[in-house]
C-alpha cells in the first residue's frame, strides 16, 4: 500500500493517492491534476477511480480532467444533488484496487451527503479519510446548506462521529481533507499526523454533549465566514470543471494592461508587500504570493477577468484556477520596471514603522488606527481606540472610515495591512501601513489592552 496526501498551499486542501498493486484511487482531486497523473506514471500505476468526499465550496475539483486524462471511473458523494459527470456513490459500497478496498460511508453533517472512505486491513479498520468531517483539533463547519439549517447539520455532524467514526477504533489513522488555515474549520490544529485516538484525546470538539457540539460547531461556522467566491464553487462542481496548468500565458505590454483594466479587469500584484509598497500600478490589488490562496476567494469578484504583476505567473494563475479564477487574460511584461520606463502613474503606500506611528499618536496626531486582525487576535491583544475590522469584512464597512482622515492600518505583520491598504486605495482613501506588528508598540494614547485568559 502506498499513500501520498498532496498539499495545496494557501488552500490548504489536501487530497490523497491512493496505490496498491499498480491500482490507484484518487480521493478529492484539485483542478491542476498533473500531480496525480504524474506521480501513477512515475510508478508504473494506473488510476481506476476517482472519489470525492462531498461537494467542495473552497476549490474546484479535479475530477472531470482527470476522467479525461486517465479514464479513471468518478464516483461523488451528496447523490441528491445534480451532478453533471460521474455516478452518485452508496452508503457501504466499496471499490477495489489492487488487494484493498475503499468503503464508503455515509457521514452527514457538513453536507448531506459527505462520505468517508475507509480501508481495512482484513476485517480490522485501518485508516480514513475523512473529507471535511474530521480534522485535527477541529470538525467540519455546518453552516454551507440552506439559511437556517446550522443546527440541524451540526446535530447530524455530532451523530456521525459518534456513531459512525468513533467506534472504528482508536488505533485507524486518520487522513483529514484539510489542514490549518483552511476556511473550512477555524481552528484547524498544525498535527500534519493524526488518529482517532488523538483526536479522541486532542479534539475539544469530541467530548462535548450533543447540545454543547451543536451550539460550538455553528458559533465556529459563523466565525469563520462564507467568502462570495464559494457559490461560483457549488456551480463549478456541480457541472465539472476542467483545466491545463500548462498552457502559455501571454505577457501583456502596459498599454494592453491599462486596457484590460479600464474595460473591467482587476489588476492583481502577488509581489512581496516590500514591492508593491514601493510602487504598483495604481488602483491593483496587492495579494501577496505567500497569501494568494488565503485571501484571492474574499476580494475577486468572480467572472472578472484579471491581470497579474508577478514573478511567478504560472504557480499564481493556477492558485487563482483551484478557486475558479481562471479568466487569467496574463501577466505585465517587464513587471513594474516596464511600466514605469512606459510613462504611466506608478502609485506608492507610505510606510510607518510601530515607534513610528506611536509617537505621533502621542502628539495627538489626527490619525485613524485600522487594526484588520481576526478577532481572535484582538481579544487576545488589542489596542485601546483601534477601528477593528477584521479584513474580510473590509469591503463592506467602508463608510466607518472617514474619506478625509489619515488611516494608519495594523495587522501581525504588515501583509494583510498591505492587502487592505490596496482594497482602500481603490476606493479613493489615504493610507499608511505599519509594519511590525505590536512588537515596539509604545502608545500611551492608543495603549495595548490585554484580555486576561479565562
Amino acid at each position: 500500500m502506498f499513500v501520498h496526501r498532496i498539499e495545496s498551499p494557501g488552500l490548504a486542501h489536501w487530497s490523497y493517492y491512493v496505490e496498491d498493486a499498480g491500482e490507484a484511487v484518487v480521493i478529492d482531486p484539485r483542478i491542476d491534476v498533473a500531480v496525480y497523473v504524474d506521480l501513477a506514471r512515475e510508478r508504473g500505476a494506473r488510476i481506476i477511480a476517482v472519489v470525492e468526499t462531498h461537494r467542495n465550496e473552497d476549490y474546484v475539483v479535479g475530477s472531470v480532467e482527470l476522467e479525461t486524462r486517465t479514464g479513471a471511473d468518478v464516483r461523488h458523494a451528496d447523490g441528491g444533488l445534480d451532478y453533471g459527470y460521474g455516478a452518485p456513490i452508496e452508503d457501504r459500497e466499496t471499490i477495489p484496487f489492487g488487494s484493498f478496498a475503499l468503503e464508503a460511508l455515509h457521514t452527514p453533517g457538513h453536507t448531506p451527503g459527505h462520505m468517508c472512505y475507509l480501508i481495512r486491513d482484513g476485517k480490522t479498520p485501518w485508516m480514513l479519510f475523512s473529507g471535511d468531517l474530521l480534522f485535527a483539533g477541529e470538525t467540519g463547519r455546518v453552516d454551507l446548506g440552506p439559511e437556517g439549517s446550522a443546527e440541524e447539520f451540526a446535530t447530524a455532524l455530532h451523530r456521525s462521529l459518534h456513531e459512525r467514526v468513533l467506534p472504528l477504533g482508536d488505533h485507524v489513522l486518520l487522513w483529514p481533507a484539510h489542514g490549518a488555515g483552511s476556511a473550512c474549520g477555524s481552528s484547524i490544529a498544525g498535527r500534519s499526523y493524526t488518529t482517532i485516538g488523538m483526536e479522541r484525546a486532542l479534539n475539544p470538539q469530541l467530548g462535548l454533549d450533543e447540545r454543547s457540539f451543536v451550539r460550538s460547531a455553528v458559533e465556529h461556522s459563523e466565525a469563520i465566514g462564507r467568502p462570495a467566491y464559494f457559490d461560483r464553487m457549488e456551480d463549478l462542481n456541480l457541472g465539472g470543471h476542467c483545466f491545463d496548468e500548462r498552457r502559455a500565458l501571454p505577457l501583456l505590454q502596459p498599454e494592453e494592461v491599462e486596457t484590460c483594466s479600464d474595460d473591467g479587469g482587476l489588476v492583481v500584484d502577488t509581489r512581496d508587500v516590500e514591492c508593491f509598497l514601493a510602487a504598483h500600478v495604481p488602483g491593483s490589488l496587492a495579494l501577496p504570493h505567500a497569501m494568494l490562496g488565503v485571501w484571492a476567494g474574499w476580494f475577486i469578484d468572480p467572472g472578472t477577468p484579471i491581470v497579474l504583476v508577478s514573478a511567478d505567473l504560472a504557480h499564481d494563475a493556477t492558485a487563482l484556477a483551484r478557486m475558479g479564477f481562471d479568466d487569467v487574460r496574463g501577466c505585465l511584461a517587464g513587471g513594474m520596471q516596464r511600466w514605469e520606463t512606459s510613462g504611466r502613474p506608478v502609485a506608492s503606500t507610505h510606510v510607518i514603522d510601530t515607534p513610528g506611528v506611536c509617537r505621533r499618536l502621542d502628539e495627538d496626531a489626527i490619525l485613524r488606527v485600522l487594526d484588520v486582525r481576526s478577532t481572535a487576535e484582538v481579544e487576545a491583544l488589542g489596542i485601546t481606540g483601534a477601528l477593528e475590522v477584521p479584513l474580510p469584512q473590509l469591503p463592506d464597512r467602508l463608510d466607518e472610515l472617514s474619506e478625509q482622515d489619515p488611516i494608519v492600518i495594523f495587522c501581525g505583520s504588515g501583509r494583510r495591512s498591505t492587502i487592505a491598504a490596496s482594497l482602500l486605495e481603490r476606493n479613493g482613501r489615504r493610507t499608511e501601513v505599519v509594519l511590525g506588528g505590536t512588537h515596539g508598540w509604545l502608545s500611551t494614547r492608543c495603549p495595548l489592552r490585554e484580555v486576561a485568559p479565562a
